[in-house]
């Protein structure tokens, strides 16, 4: 790993998107989306910060920085754990290895006075002080251990039991399931904003799945009952989860289709 541009706020080292991303081998779009996924887990002044308006023109003017931090609404900052959530969610070996460094090499680094230039009172004063930090550091790691291990055997089960859930569905109320579970994943994403991406994965691996054509499907069912009714509004009603349900073998197929998007987005 490359010699880091060493970058303060509020007093304590911190990195950019950037920096998290390169170091990582990976890129700021991951890095991103593994963010918003998990934006719940986060918490701003713990593990990152976010800047804006006049404290982000602020915090760039201090330093070098490419446009293109100049350039975003929003400037995230990252903290030690911060990047280990960043490291816990890519999950390689290369970022847990860069982790580590940065831990030694970045984060646990202050800029301090020569001790030659110190009297030899001070100087045995301030080694006792950094060995008491070292050894409290090796304490505070191992108990961050135990802490996270039990949490995500929490999460664990959290997890196995909604993948119960899930794989249970009750198929007689399978159209809130479904819904439940695209809010679920929209959640996942950052918000409701994110529904109708959801919905738009899960009818195209329909399509493909299930060789069929929802939208051509969906516009007949609505001329035919334009043509029996005479009435627009209860046609424009209909809409492709009735196409689906139309059908026990397309039904069958989407909702494998959701239960399996459950399972890969982490909502099961």
């Amino acid at each position: 790993m490359e010699q880091l541009t060493i970058i303060k706020h509020n007093e304590q080292r911190i990195l950019t998107t950037a920096q998290i991303s390169e170091a990582y081998e990976t890129t700021t779009d991951v890095i991103s989306k593994n963010f918003n996924r998990n934006k719940y887990r986060y918490i701003e002044g713990k593990h990152f910060y976010c800047l804006e308006g006049e404290e982000k023109r602020e915090f760039l003017n201090r330093g070098q920085f490419d446009d293109g931090l100049k350039k975003a609404a929003k400037l995230y900052l990252w903290t030690e754990k911060g990047a280990l959530y960043h490291a816990k969610s890519l999950g390689t070996d290369r970022a847990w290895q860069v982790y580590e460094e940065l831990v030694e090499n970045y984060f646990s680094i202050q800029n301090q006075p020569s001790l030659q230039d110190l009297s030899p009172q001070l100087q045995f004063m301030i080694n006792m002080e950094q060995e008491q930090k070292k050894m409290q550091q090796q304490l505070n790691q191992v108990n961050h251990h135990a802490l996270d291990a039990k949490s995500q055997a929490e999460e664990a089960k959290k997890e196995i039991q909604g993948m119960r859930d899930v794989i249970t569905l009750d198929h007689s109320q399978w159209r809130e399931e479904v819904k439940k579970i695209v809010v679920a994943i929209a959640h996942k994403f950052g918000g409701n904003q994110y529904i109708q991406d959801v919905w738009k994965e899960s009818y195209a691996l329909l399509e493909q799945r299930g060789k069929t054509k929802l939208e051509i499907r969906l516009t007949n069912r609505r001329k035919n009952i334009l043509a029996e009714t005479g009435s627009k509004s209860k046609a424009d009603k209909y809409t492709k989860l009735d196409v689906i349900g139309e059908e026990a073998k397309i039904r069958e197929t989407f909702i494998a289709i959701v239960k399996e998007m459950a399972i890969k987005y982490g909502v099961a």
